[in-house]
């Protein structure tokens, strides 16, 4: 596969932290980290420049913390800090496959990884470095998918790949629903006026507002990043 055949130079990969629990309940499991983390390395290879965002509903989430009596603000906190134990465990699974990546967090732990910074984070990029950004947007009330569209504007990615258990948006839940048909195009207003729960409202917001597509895939096809990123396999693709 050659590096001309790509479709984008820049691309943002969005996981759920759920994704990182295979099936267990709860944490997380390390085969498939690993296989993320391959799925990353062919990709990277590429020459395709590489950013991450994780979730941590593997480990807390916000919303059950507060549904639970919790201050919401602080359960945020508390979910933010989950993302930076599995950005943590994907830098390590992407190192041993000879990939450089750098952590940097909303929320300062400098002694764990990087601070945000922008620009540092594009110069890793040019440099050939993964970069994963950890603990959301350092801010509550914003979910992790908001996180991933403000970091692929700021960091002017050609596209936004949200990777799920399925292989693109449907019109129900197709494993509860084998009838379901799966789109291949949709608008960002589809998504908005239809509640569609690909991503939160403000995240379709803001890509719309920065004519980034979103690309839904499934992450369990190997090869299936790759694929998506020269435009072939099946995904869903999310424009205006």
């Amino acid at each position: 596969m050659a590096k001309s055949a790509n479709l984008y130079r820049r691309i943002l990969l969005k996981i759920s932290g759920e994704a990182l629990t295979g099936d267990q309940h709860f944490g997380l499991d390390a085969t498939i980290i690993d296989g993320i983390a391959q799925e990353t390395k062919i990709v990277h290879d590429l020459g395709v420049q590489v950013c991450l965002v994780i979730g941590g509903g593997n480990i807390f989430r916000g919303l059950t913390g507060a549904a639970a009596g919790m201050d919401r603000a602080q359960a945020d906190y508390m979910g933010m800090l989950a993302t930076v134990i599995n950005s943590l465990a994907m830098q390590s699974a992407l190192e041993r496959h000879n990939v450089p990546t750098r952590v940097q967090s909303a929320i300062s732990m400098q002694s764990v990884c990087e601070p945000y910074i922008r620009r540092r984070a594009v110069r890793h990029m040019e440099k050939g470095r993964v970069v994963i950004f950890a603990a959301g947007t350092g801010n509550p009330f914003f979910t992790t998918d908001t996180a991933a569209a403000l970091r692929a504007s700021e960091m002017e990615c050609d596209a936004l790949l949200k990777a799920t258990k399925v292989d693109g948006v449907y019109s129900a839940d197709p494993m509860k629903e084998p009838e379901a048909t799966r789109h291949e195009r949709l608008t960002y207003m589809d998504v908005l006026s239809r509640d569609l729960q690909v991503m939160d409202a403000a995240a379709i917001s803001l890509a719309r507002e920065n004519r980034i597509p979103i690309l839904v895939f499934s992450i369990h096809h190997h090869g299936g990043l790759a694929e998506v990123v020269q435009g072939r396999g099946r995904y869903t693709i999310i424009t205006e």
